[in-house]
């Protein structure tokens, strides 16, 4: 497909989706994601919340700070992939990496997201960055994105697959991906107690689903019915305990320490995060 038809596609993808319409198709579940995102990404309310307040909802993204590592894994694998293609951040949030993709030279980044304060966000980010004229955000449903097939050659699926119902989002991404396509997923792993306890701690943070379906080894072998998995890595057990201090050299301890111990085959299960490549599978 020509970029300009994509375009155009796009277009009335997003003329079609716009504003009540696309919410009173949503099902129940589609429907209280999309108001917890908004919730969760409209500045101007998170800017107003009581600190109390703001700890209760979004006290978890101190741990995000300890995640440097992967940060960077996940930049330059889009950095190397995206060059001259098509990419398309699946469940986009506010954008960050579909504006990434666009400064590494993708030919289009399309940023597709269930909410349209994200989509807002991601807009005024990307003209913020002066890439505006190289991204598209569209307010859309990953389970039944309405892009056409073969349309996408590279996909990123950051901590959102477990927001997702994965016997449709696997055989959508599958029918938008083109031959020889690929995607790489970044997620939280289900394994390790102690993270599984701070979940349950902490339901005010989760969507009703989310809490439900974090990702695990059942869910890539599902994946192998629509593609072929490629590499697996793991992320952070003992950097996390970094979170919140401003200890110097301790973080930087702490993320060698993972380096050497989440290669070990059983404690790396106890990782807080993975990532995967998926492939789509050459089809007779």
């Amino acid at each position: 497909m020509e970029q300009a038809e994509l375009i155009g596609f796009l277009n009335e993808l997003k003329s079609r989706n716009k504003g009540h319409n696309f919410y009173s198709e949503l099902n129940e579940r589609k429907k209280s994601e999309l108001e917890f995102h908004n919730a969760c990404r409209d500045k101007k309310d998170i800017a107003d919340l009581p600190h109390d307040t703001y700890e209760l909802l979004h006290g978890n993204k101190k741990y995000y700070t300890t995640v440097e590592r992967s940060r960077r894994y996940v930049e330059e694998w889009i950095r190397r992939h995206v060059p001259g293609k098509v990419f398309l951040d699946y469940a986009c949030g506010n954008g960050e990496q579909a504006i990434k993709a666009a400064q590494f030279g993708s030919s289009m980044s399309i940023g597709l997201d269930i909410s349209d304060v994200s989509v807002k966000n991601a807009q005024d980010a990307a003209r913020d960055a002066g890439v505006a004229e190289h991204c598209f955000f569209v307010q859309g449903d990953c389970e039944k994105t309405g892009l056409p097939d073969a349309s996408v050659d590279v996909v990123l699926c950051s901590g959102m697959l477990h927001h997702l119902d994965l016997s449709y989002a696997f055989p959508e991404l599958r029918r938008i991906l083109k031959k020889g396509g690929f995607i790489l997923g970044v997620e939280a792993l289900d394994y390790n107690p102690a993270i599984k306890l701070y979940r349950t701690m902490t339901p005010q943070m989760r969507t009703d689903w989310e809490k439900n379906h974090i990702l695990s080894f059942k869910d890539i072998r599902f994946a192998r019915r629509f593609f072929d998995i490629g590499e697996v890595r793991f992320w952070h057990l003992f950097s996390i305990l970094g979170a919140g201090l401003r200890l110097q050299g301790l973080q930087s301890f702490l993320d060698k320490l993972d380096v050497v111990l989440l290669k070990v085959p059983g404690l790396r299960l106890m990782a807080w995060q993975f990532t995967f490549e998926l492939h789509k599978k050459n089809e007779a």
